[in-house]
C-alpha cells in the first residue's frame, strides 16, 4: 500500500513538473475521442439508413386479370420458396391505385379514372438488396424477354427504377465509412502513442539516472502507467463531456426535423454504450502507451 501511494505521488509531481507536454497529451487524448465518438455514430446513422433503404427495394410482378385465386395463391407459395426471398406480399389493384393517388400530386388525375387500369400484383422483398437480381433470375430464367416460371405473370416492373443505383451506392457507402473508420481509428492510436512518447522523451535523462541508480524497470514504469490513467481519464472525460453536451443541445433537436438523423436510435451500440466504450479506450490506450513507450528509454 504504501509503495501504490509513493508512485501515486511521483506521478503526481511528475505530472506537476511536465505540465505542458501532460496537457498536450491530454488535449490529443480528448481531440481523438472527440473525433471518434462524432465519426461512429455518422457511420453507424448511416448504416442503419442504408439497410432501411436496401430492406425497402423490391421487385414487383403483375398479374393476368383473369388469374383465378387458386392460381394467385399457388404463385405466392412458389415465389415464397425461391432462394433468398424474405417476404412476398398481394397487392391488390385497389391498394394500388390507393398507393399510386398518395404518391401523385395531382389528385384530380386518379379521380378522372373511370376504371383502374391497375393490376394485381406480388411485392417480392429479398433477405439483403443484392440477391434481387438472383429472384428475378428465378422467376425469369430464360433472361427478361423470356416466358416467366409461371403463367400468370403477365409482366416484371420496378416502381423504384433506381433500386440497381440505390443498392450500388449504399454498398460503396458502407465500404468508404468502414474505411474511414479504420483510418481514423490507426490514426488516432498513432497520434496519442507520439504525444506520449514527446512527454516521455522530454524525462529519459530522469529515466536514465533512475536505472544507473538501481532501480527496476517496473519501479520506474508504475509512475509513468499512472500518469496514462490519469492523462486518459482526464482527457477522456472532456471528451464524453463535450459530446454530451453536443449531442442534447444539437443532435436531439436535429432529429425532429431531420429523419435522417433519427436512424441513430436504431444503431447497434447506443450512445451511452459508446461513451463507455471510448472512454475506457482512452484509458486503457493512454496507459498502455506509456507504459510500452517508455520500454527503449529502459535500456541502459
Amino acid at each position: 500500500m504504501g509503495r501504490l501511494i509513493f508512485f501515486i505521488q511521483e506521478a503526481a509531481r511528475a505530472m506537476r513538473r511536465n505540465a505542458a507536454p501532460s496537457l498536450a497529451a491530454i488535449v490529443t487524448t480528448a481531440v481523438t475521442v472527440i473525433l471518434l465518438g462524432v465519426l461512429i455514430p455518422i457511420f453507424q446513422t448511416a448504416q442503419a439508413k442504408s439497410d432501411e433503404v436496401r430492406g425497402q427495394l423490391n421487385v414487383q410482378y403483375a398479374l393476368f386479370g383473369d388469374a383465378t385465386q387458386a392460381e394467385t395463391a399457388a404463385l405466392g407459395n412458389e415465389l415464397r420458396g425461391i432462394p433468398h426471398v424474405a417476404k412476398v406480399v398481394y397487392v391488390t389493384k385497389a391498394q394500388a391505385l390507393k398507393t399510386l393517388s398518395g404518391e401523385l400530386k395531382d389528385k384530380s388525375i386518379v379521380s378522372e379514372l373511370k376504371t383502374n387500369p391497375l393490376p394485381n400484383s406480388f411485392e417480392v422483398f429479398a433477405d439483403d438488396a443484392g440477391n434481387l437480381p438472383g429472384i428475378r433470375e428465378a422467376v425469369y430464367p430464360n433472361g427478361p424477354k423470356g416466358e416467366p416460371f409461371n403463367p400468370i405473370i403477365a409482366n416484371e416492373f420496378d416502381r423504384q427504377h433506381s433500386a440497381q443505383k440505390i443498392e450500388q451506392v449504399t454498398s460503396a457507402l458502407k465500404i468508404v465509412l468502414t474505411v474511414i473508420t479504420a483510418l481514423l481509428i490507426i490514426a488516432s492510436l498513432m497520434l496519442i502513442g507520439n504525444t506520449i512518447r514527446l512527454s516521455i522523451y522530454t524525462r529519459r535523462r530522469e529515466v536514465e539516472v533512475m536505472r544507473l541508480v538501481g532501480a527496476t524497470r517496473w519501479f520506474i514504469r508504475w509512475p509513468f502507467m499512472l500518469e496514462g490513467v490519469v492523462v486518459g481519464f482526464a482527457g477522456g472525460l472532456a471528451a464524453i463531456l463535450i459530446l454530451w453536451l453536443g449531442k442534447i443541445t444539437i443532435v436531439d433537436p436535429l432529429s425532429e426535423t431531420f429523419h435522417f438523423l433519427e436512424a441513430q436510435n436504431d444503431a447497434s451500440v447506443n450512445f451511452p454504450e459508446l461513451m463507455v466504450v471510448l472512454f475506457a479506450a482512452a484509458v486503457i490506450v493512454s496507459t498502455l502507451g506509456s507504459g510500452l513507450t517508455l520500454r527503449r528509454f529502459l535500456k541502459v
